[in-house]
């Protein structure tokens, strides 16, 4: 009855300061150390986890996430299986960010009192964290951005603007998420930049032969995606990078979907840039960072003007600081960026290793699951054929995703629906009305996805009777 219910109220339409001050300045920063890595293996409970086998991580890191203990619609436990959108955040980090507000809330960079020194610790051990997490040479090769669609933005605009013109080309694939999309159509309209997209293969997985017959001597970018969030593909980067060297390209790569779920390590990439997310690996939203070579981030202008990012300011001009701040003017989100910290070190107490095993165990029995499910097809290459996210993109025939998202949501399960940020990958797929996506964390478990198939089953056979 409340299924029904529902269904008369659900449409089918998807809802859519001087020199020396500033030398003293940049000391303090690169005197900021690393704290918090050498930390044991915890739960919740305080008990070491070390021995904690990859299979058993996401029941016994549960309790870890306090968002996850409730109920939803009058009792309904909550299953939450939107975790490619954003992920929850484990307590440690909700409580790194509370503690600094309380008790060390300053501005940054620029007060000599202990809160601000507190405050800019704080902050620049964050930096050190991230930094440490994705394997930089260096802290300076860490920008914080408000996440990875601000830092794709600000390469395009910093690095684009001085670096392509009339004829140069920009290398993206159909399957791009719009943040790695619009900013490079905005600035092909600006400058008559040609944009190449590379297509999928027959097992919907970017196609590196086509891809590799874009790229020529014009070719100035390579932007692609690490882990697609609705095809749950990994790209081949190190023949893309290999490639994109080869006729002299830069490469950026998209890491939403891949730092949080995997080692990943930027010297071994070979990547020029790498963009990230902090709400989609256990931070707050908000806050993501860039990671670009030292180097290159060296030649960049600056993007946005103001204060932090500045050396000397005259009537008659301004001279400006070395990377980072050079690209973070204004005053950042400090506590946003504590926690992003917070969870970097999180992550490294459960080994990305150890992530990474749980996840790919845990999305193989999804897939075994969903794809049972009869009049069900999900969509990018199944387990058998190449490694996959733990997340699947999926229609059930004859249901609506964004009907079928509103009614197991009545059973507690939250998936999304939608075109996922991804209009072009679904137009390529011959898909109008978007998708349903289930996508899982190192928190999530297999009765989470019991549970799913259960109601997703449910929901289907009520649209079967209805039909009859």
């Amino acid at each position: 009855a409340a299924r029904r219910g529902l269904l008369e109220r659900t449409s089918c339409v998807e809802a859519a300061g001087g020199a020396s001050g500033s030398k003293k300045r940049a000391a303090r920063l690169r005197s900021s150390m690393l704290v918090g890595f050498a930390l044991p293996l915890l739960g919740a409970s305080g008990a070491v986890l070390a021995g904690t086998g990859a299979a058993r991580l996401g029941p016994a890191i549960r309790a870890d996430f306090p968002l996850l203990e409730q109920q939803v619609h009058d009792g309904v436990p909550l299953v939450y299986l939107d975790s490619a959108a954003t992920s929850q955040k484990p307590a440690v980090v909700l409580e790194a960010m509370a503690r600094h507000q309380e008790r060390d809330n300053a501005n940054v960079h620029r007060g000599a009192h202990a809160l601000s020194v507190r405050s800019t610790d704080a902050y620049e051990a964050a930096r050190d964290k991230v930094a440490a997490f994705v394997g930089a040479a260096s802290r300076d090769e860490v920008v914080f951005t408000s996440g990875a669609t601000e830092a794709i933005n600000l390469v395009a605009q910093t690095w684009g603007r001085a670096n392509l013109g009339e004829g140069d080309e920009v290398v993206l694939s159909v399957a791009e998420h719009h943040s790695n999309i619009v900013p490079w159509q905005l600035l092909a309209a600006e400058r008559g930049v040609v944009l190449r997209y590379a297509r999928l293969n027959a097992t919907e997985q970017l196609d590196l032969p086509h891809l590799l017959t874009l790229l020529g001597p014009r070719t100035k970018l390579v932007a692609v995606q690490h882990v697609s969030n609705v095809l749950g593909a990994v790209a081949p980067v190190g023949e893309i990078v290999a490639a994109a060297q080869g006729v002299g390209a830069r490469v950026l790569l998209d890491a939403c979907q891949s730092v949080p779920h995997m080692p990943v390590d930027v010297g071994r990439l070979g990547v020029d840039f790498l963009v990230a997310s902090g709400h989609k690996m256990c931070g707050p939203t908000g806050v993501g960072f860039l990671w670009g070579r030292g180097e290159v981030l060296e030649g960049m202008p600056p993007w946005q003007g103001g204060g932090e990012m500045i050396d000397q300011v005259s009537v008659d001009g301004s001279t400006f600081l070395p990377p980072p701040a050079r690209f973070e003017a204004g005053t950042p989100a400090i506590t946003q960026a504590i926690g992003l910290g917070a969870a970097c070190d999180y992550l490294r107490t459960l080994g990305m290793e150890a992530v990474e095993e749980y996840e790919h165990e845990l999305g193989a029995y999804l897939y075994d699951r969903l794809s049972a499910v009869p009049g069900v097809r999900i969509y990018g290459p199944p387990p058998s054929v190449a490694p996959r996210a733990a997340l699947a993109a999926f229609n059930a025939e004859g249901v609506h995703p964004s009907d079928l998202a509103a009614f197991v949501d009545q059973d507690g399960v939250a998936i999304r629906a939608g075109h996922h940020c991804t209009q072009p990958l679904h137009q390529e797929l011959g898909i109008s009305g978007g998708s349903a996506r289930a996508s899982l964390y190192v928190y999530s478990t297999k009765e989470d996805v019991d549970a799913f198939i259960t109601s997703l089953e449910a929901t289907l056979k009520m649209f079967e009777g209805l039909g009859e």
